[in-house]
């Protein structure tokens, strides 16, 4: 058998640009950063549509309420459907929409609110099916915050739920895992 020379492999004169903002990159994609950017960007749309529905300390607008009524329906097979108690539901609604993102900006209760926000993504898709591609994108943040917990900068944080590892220890050990 020949053996081969040592060859050193010759830098192309982009790479070392590339690999400075490759660095840069990995430096401030840090995982509290993220999961910062990912409750913010969760909670705002929310949050706005939320405002929206009020006219005064829990007092819906007329338009939300004529929003339950007569605009969403629920698009399921052999529908679409009016929504059941449709001022019940907008009020719950505004009420979500107010709280929950509230919660996820503070990192308090921060599962608890992206599961909620999730839930109403889901009923959301089911009224304004059309609009898939944002509520795909509210969905998988939602499952990110539920799955990868709030980070370092949240209330949970600083209460004590530090990793979200330790959730998934916990329900390992409950499954003898």
């Amino acid at each position: 058998m020949s053996e081969m020379p040592h060859v050193t492999p010759r830098r192309l004169p982009f790479t070392r640009p590339i690999s400075r903002v490759n660095h840069l990159i990995q430096t401030l994609a840090q995982p509290w950063l993220v999961q910062l950017v990912l409750r913010i960007a969760l909670a705002v749309p929310f949050w706005r549509s939320g405002m929206l529905k009020w006219q005064g300390f829990l007092q819906l607008s007329d338009t939300a309420v004529d929003l339950f009524t007569e605009e969403f329906m629920l698009y399921l097979p052999g529908g679409p459907y009016a929504l059941p108690a449709p001022a019940t539901l907008a009020f719950l609604s505004a009420c979500a929409e107010v709280a929950l993102p509230v919660l996820l900006i503070a990192g308090l209760g921060t599962r608890f609110a992206a599961i909620g926000l999730l839930f109403m993504t889901l009923v959301i898709e089911l009224a304004i099916p059309e609009g898939w591609p944002i509520h795909l994108t509210w969905a998988a943040m939602a499952l990110g915050i539920a799955g990868w917990g709030p980070g370092a900068i949240s209330l949970d944080f600083l209460l004590g739920d530090r990793s979200p590892r330790s959730d998934r220890s916990a329900i390992s050990r409950a499954h003898g895992r």
